[in-house]
C-alpha cells in the first residue's frame, strides 16, 4: 500500500489540490486539510513531526493553501530545506493548553462552576485557511486536545450548564447546533472541516427536550425545522430501499423494518488520525483499505472510538466492521428523535405530521424490541447486518432502551439484573466486559454512560441499583479530584479509582461531559431541597450507599 505521494511526479496532484483549495473559497463548506494540502499533508503526517496527528490537522496556513503548496514545491529545491522548518514558517501550529489550576480548597461543584468560563470559546469568525468552522454563539469545548465543540459530548455538558443555571449558554449551544443543521444539513462530529463527512450520535432532540423543561413548548416550535433536517439526514436513502439492503445510514431488514447504522461519506484515512489509519488498514490484508477507512470513520461517528463492539476480533482494530452493525443506542436515539418530532409537530398544530412521526417511532420501537433484544441472555444487543444475527456481548449501550423508555418492564428488569451482575464495579459502570486496550472497553467507565444508566434505571423503579451505580462513579470522580485537582475524560472503574487509558491519545483533562454529568448526579442523588457540593454532602444527607 502506498503511504504517500512521492516527491517526484507530484505536479498533477499539486494542480489538483490547488484547484480544490480554490474551490473551498466559495460558499461551499471548506475541504479538509488532507484534501486542500495533499501531498504536503501526507508528507507531514508520515514524517510524524507532531506527537499528536490532530495537531497538524488543526494548524492554520499563513497563506492560502494553494500558495502554501506552491511555496513548498519551491522550497524543496533550495539548499538546507527541511520539512520541519518549512512547516514552522508556513503554519501557525496550536500549542498545548496549559493545565487549569483551581484555587485550593474548592468543592467539586465549585471547581466545575469555575471551569465553565475556562472551557468557553467564541469563534463567530475564523481564519478562512484553517480547519476550524465558525459558530455564531459561544460554546463549551471538552478540553485538552479537543479545542472545538463536539456533538454528542455537548448534551452531557448541557446537563451541567442547566444544573448551574446557565440557561443562556444552553440556548446558545442549541442554537449553534440548529445553525449547523441549516448550514450543512447535519450536525458534524465537531466544528472542523475534517469532521463534515460524518455526524455523531443524534442528541439534538434531547437538547431540545432539555430546553423545553425551561422554556416550554416554544422550544418545540422554534427547532421543529432543524429537527426535521436532522431526521432527514439520518434517513436519507430510505425511500425505495429494498428489504435486506443498506444505503448510507439506513438499513431495511428482511421483514421490512427500517433501522440505522453509522456511516461516513469519505472512505480515506481520518484527517486527524492519518498514519494510524494507514497502519490499521495495512494489517487488514483481506479487505480493501477503503472499507477499513470507512469503518474507522463510522466508528468515530458512533462516539465509541474504538470498542470491541465494532470488532470481529477484540484484539485487532483491523477487524473493525462498524458499518455492518446495527447499534442499539443509535436506534434508541432515533426513536427519541421521532417522538420529539411528534411533540414538536403537535405543538405547532401539525396534527398529520405528528401522527406520521408517531407511526415511525412505534415501528422503530417494535423493531428494536424484536431485532435488538437477546431473549436468551436477557439484554439489549447490537445486530450483525451481514450475518443476520445479534452480537451477544453485553455493553453499557444496552441501557439506552431503558433510558429512552423503549423497554417494557420485564425487559428492563432483566437488563438491570445483567448489568448489575456483569458491568457494575466498585467505581461505577464498565463500558464493556472485555479489556482490549481500546478506550471504549473495560476497565474504563465514561461519564455519559453513567448518566444513561442512572436515569434509565430510575425510569423503571430500579432505585437501589441506580443510586449505587451513581454514587460509586461520583466517588471515583471525587477521588481523582481530591488527589489531582481535576476532572478527566474517562475513569478506571474496575479496581483502583483513577483516570482511564487506552485508545489513540493520552488521557485528557477538562472535561466537558465529566463536568456536566458530575453536577447532574450531585443534583439527582442529593436529598430533596438540599444542595450537595460533593460526595460527602450526599453521604451526610442520607447515609446510604
Amino acid at each position: 500500500m502506498r503511504l504517500s505521494l512521492p516527491l517526484a511526479g507530484t505536479t498533477l496532484a499539486l494542480l489538483t489540490c490547488i484547484g480544490a483549495a480554490r474551490a473551498a473559497n466559495t460558499d461551499a463548506p471548506p475541504a479538509a486539510p488532507d484534501q486542500q494540502l495533499q501531498p504536503l499533508f501526507q508528507q507531514v503526517q508520515r514524517a510524524q513531526l507532531f506527537a499528536d496527528q490532530k495537531t497538524f490537522a488543526d494548524a492554520v496556513p499563513r497563506r492560502e493553501p494553494a500558495v502554501v503548496l506552491a511555496d513548498w514545491q519551491h522550497a524543496q529545491q533550495q539548499p538546507g530545506y527541511t520539512l520541519r522548518a518549512f512547516v514552522s514558517s508556513a503554519f501557525d501550529v496550536p500549542g498545548q493548553t496549559p493545565p487549569y489550576v483551581p484555587p485550593p480548597g474548592q468543592s467539586l461543584r465549585v471547581h466545575i462552576e469555575g471551569l465553565w468560563p475556562v472551557l468557553t470559546r467564541q469563534t463567530a469568525t475564523v481564519d478562512p485557511h484553517g480547519s476550524l468552522l465558525p459558530l455564531p454563539h459561544p460554546y463549551v469545548v471538552p478540553g485538552g486536545r479537543f479545542r472545538e465543540v463536539y456533538y454528542w459530548d455537548s448534551y452531557f455538558t448541557l446537563l451541567g450548564l442547566a444544573s448551574s443555571g446557565r440557561w443562556q449558554q444552553v440556548r446558545d449551544m442549541v442554537d449553534n447546533f440548529a445553525w449547523q443543521l441549516d448550514r450543512y444539513g447535519h450536525i458534524p462530529n465537531g466544528n472542523r472541516s475534517y469532521y463534515l463527512s460524518r455526524s455523531q450520535p443524534p442528541f439534538f432532540s434531547l437538547m431540545v427536550e432539555l430546553l423545553v423543561t425551561h422554556e416550554g413548548d416554544d422550544a418545540y416550535r422554534r427547532y421543529l425545522p432543524q429537527l426535521r433536517i436532522e431526521h432527514a439526514f439520518w434517513m436519507h436513502g430510505a425511500d425505495g430501499l429494498p428489504s435486506g439492503a443498506a444505503r448510507e445510514r439506513v438499513v431495511r431488514l428482511a421483514d421490512g423494518s427500517l433501522l440505522n447504522r453509522y456511516w461516513d461519506a469519505r472512505a480515506v484515512p481520518r484527517t486527524e488520525s492519518w498514519t494510524d489509519d494507514l497502519a490499521t488498514a495495512s494489517r487488514a490484508s483481506e479487505r480493501a483499505p477503503s472499507q477499513v477507512y470507512r469503518d474507522l470513520r463510522a466508528g468515530a461517528e458512533s462516539g465509541w472510538d474504538f470498542s470491541s463492539r465494532w470488532l470481529d476480533d477484540p484484539a485487532s482494530l483491523a477487524s473493525i466492521r462498524t458499518t455492518s452493525i446495527i447499534p442499539v443506542d443509535l436506534n434508541s436515539l432515533l426513536h427519541q428523535l421521532e417522538l420529539t418530532l411528534q411533540r414538536a409537530s403537535k405543538a405547532s398544530g401539525l396534527r398529520n405530521d405528528a401522527r406520521a412521526y408517531a407511526r415511525q417511532a412505534a415501528a422503530r420501537r417494535a423493531a428494536i424490541n424484536v431485532h435488538l433484544w437477546d431473549g436468551a441472555q436477557g439484554w439489549y444487543v447490537d445486530r450483525d447486518l451481514d450475518r443476520g444475527i445479534t452480537r451477544p456481548a453485553l455493553t453499557a449501550a444496552a441501557l439506552y432502551p431503558l433510558w429512552l423508555q423503549i423497554a417494557d418492564r420485564t425487559r428492563a428488569r432483566r437488563t438491570a439484573d445483567a448489568v448489575e451482575a456483569q458491568l457494575l464495579r466498585e467505581g461505577g459502570l464498565l463500558t464493556t466486559t472485555l479489556s482490549t486496550g481500546q478506550q471504549w472497553d473495560a476497565p474504563n467507565g465514561w461519564a455519559p454512560l453513567q448518566w444513561v444508566a442512572v436515569d434509565g434505571l430510575q425510569h423503571y423503579g430500579q432505585q437501589r441499583l441506580a443510586r449505587q451505580l451513581g454514587m460509586r462513579f461520583l466517588r471515583t470522580v471525587q477521588s481523582v479530584y481530591d488527589r489531582e485537582g481535576k476532572l478527566v475524560e474517562k475513569y478506571v472503574v474496575d479496581g483502583s479509582a483513577g483516570g482511564g487509558g487506552g485508545g489513540e491519545y493520552p488521557l485528557q483533562d477538562g472535561f466537558g461531559w465529566s463536568n456536566g454529568v458530575t453536577l447532574a448526579l450531585l443534583d439527582r442523588l442529593c436529598a430533596p431541597q438540599r444542595t450537595c457540593n460533593s460526595v460527602t454532602d450526599i453521604e451526610k444527607a442520607d447515609g446510604r450507599d
